[in-house]
């Protein structure tokens, strides 16, 4: 069943990437090209910042690593959020706009690898990279709405539009699903060309062929497809409730802001998970394959948590799925713990990649159902800030504080299995 509802997505998936007459087909191509790009970044500067130095120099090189993740969101949040939801048609330049940037700062730093330079310029490469991501997380419904508007007015004609209903709603948490599955399989693809390129040229090249790729990602942008009137009236237009609730978010909407706080705990479990593995394979002196077969497995548990989404998604909520992702790693820690070796942790690392796949287009279709398209760009960048923060925060623990396995794993189930009761508690505690 699972098997044939992957199969089932990844054919939609395929389709919708190569049929590039909809909107959301463009979309679903910059995507790929973009998740391409990122994918070679992080194995260059995997190779240089971490596993091509001591351990000791590792853990300095990391902090200040992590510091400059979070960095990103004091420019796209404040700034960058209310100028995506300026226009409709912004938003397709500001995509462009960051793969452009992000070609010219890769090949910048291919030649400042080994120089303090480098650091100013990945900071400006996350700044461009959280820019793609916020853009995203908006430019999904507004592609959608525009297929179905454009869809139903052939079907309707002149007379009755734009009148007629249109479900807006309908797919969100699909084209999630889609987009996800279409990056995490090109991630697995990037990721077997970067390593290889990284173990027989070096770091350097892997940059300038990422600096390629966000070439051919900037002509994809430029192909985006213009939204449609209704879609741009609606990103222009708030009514005074709609600016009401997004000046509370995330606490204007019950789903809304418990749907976050899952979803930021689900981020602080993969940065935590991450880290404690990283600097485990530096303590047993495993080498950059362990990592690699672990970001492998990784990958190919989000494919198993798309396929069961897939599954599901008519028949359980999204916060229902949010609950089970939440348990569903507090399981899988616990277990881990029992069994504190290498190689239970690389599969631990495959289960966290199920979950992760399940809770994230959960939350990104609860929250583009929810907050109105004239505010989303500012409301995806204010919630990227505080998964992305819970994300650092995990990560910083087994930085900072030698952890074993078996001691991470046992903190990692404790949290995550109460979080999995408090958030459907919560939440329908909470609901008026």
């Amino acid at each position: 069943m699972r098997a044939r509802g992957f199969v089932s997505l990844a054919r939609a998936s395929a389709q919708d990437l190569f049929d590039q007459r909809t909107a959301f087909g463009r979309l679903a191509l910059v995507h790929v090209i973009m998740m391409a790009g990122d994918t070679l970044v992080t194995v260059s500067l995997a190779g240089s910042l971490f596993f091509s130095v001591s351990p000791t120099e590792a853990k300095g090189k990391v902090l200040l690593y992590l510091l400059l993740t979070i960095a990103p969101f004091a420019v796209v949040s404040p700034v960058l959020g209310p100028l995506i939801d300026r226009s409709a048609n912004g938003r397709r330049i500001l995509v462009a706009l960051s793969a452009g940037v992000r070609a010219v700062l890769c090949w910048l730093m291919a030649e400042h690898l080994n120089s303090l330079w480098l650091f100013p310029l990945a900071f400006l490469l996350l700044v461009s990279s959280k820019l793609y991501v916020v853009t995203r997380g908006a430019l999904v419904p507004e592609m959608a709405r525009t297929d179905q508007f454009r869809e139903h007015a052939d079907r309707v004609g002149d007379a009755g539009w734009p009148n007629e209903r249109v479900d807006e709603e309908k797919g969100f948490a699909g084209f999630n699903a889609q987009l996800t599955l279409l990056g995490t399989l090109v991630g697995l693809v990037a990721g077997s060309v970067g390593a290889g390129i990284l173990k027989g040229l070096g770091a350097t090249s892997v940059l300038v062929v990422a600096s390629f790729v966000y070439v051919g990602a900037t002509i994809a942008s430029a192909r985006l497809q213009r939204p449609s009137q209704i879609v741009r009236d609606q990103v222009a237009g708030l009514t005074q409730t709609e600016r009401d609730l997004n000046a509370l978010n995330p606490l204007g909407d019950v789903e809304v802001a418990w749907g976050l706080g899952a979803a930021a705990l689900m981020r602080f479990s993969a940065g935590f998970a991450t880290f404690l593995l990283a600097f485990g394979l530096r303590r047993e002196s495993a080498g950059l394959g362990w990592y690699a077969f672990a970001l492998v497995i990784s990958g190919v548990g989000a494919l198993g948590g798309l396929a069961f989404v897939t599954r599901v998604r008519n028949v359980l909520s999204e916060a229902t799925l949010l609950t089970i992702a939440l348990f569903a790693t507090g399981v899988g820690a616990a277990l881990a713990s029992t069994h504190p070796v290498l190689w239970v942790q690389v599969l631990l690392a495959g289960w966290l990649g199920v979950s992760g796949a399940v809770a994230q287009p959960s939350f990104d279709a609860i929250t583009q159902r929810n907050v109105a398209p004239g505010a989303q760009g500012r409301t995806f960048a204010r919630f990227a800030v505080r998964q992305q923060l819970l994300w650092v925060l995990g990560a910083l623990i087994p930085v900072a504080i030698v952890m074993s396995f078996s001691e991470g794993d046992r903190l990692l189930a404790v949290l995550m299995i109460i979080a999995s009761f408090v958030y459907p508690i919560g939440r329908r505690a909470a609901r008026p």
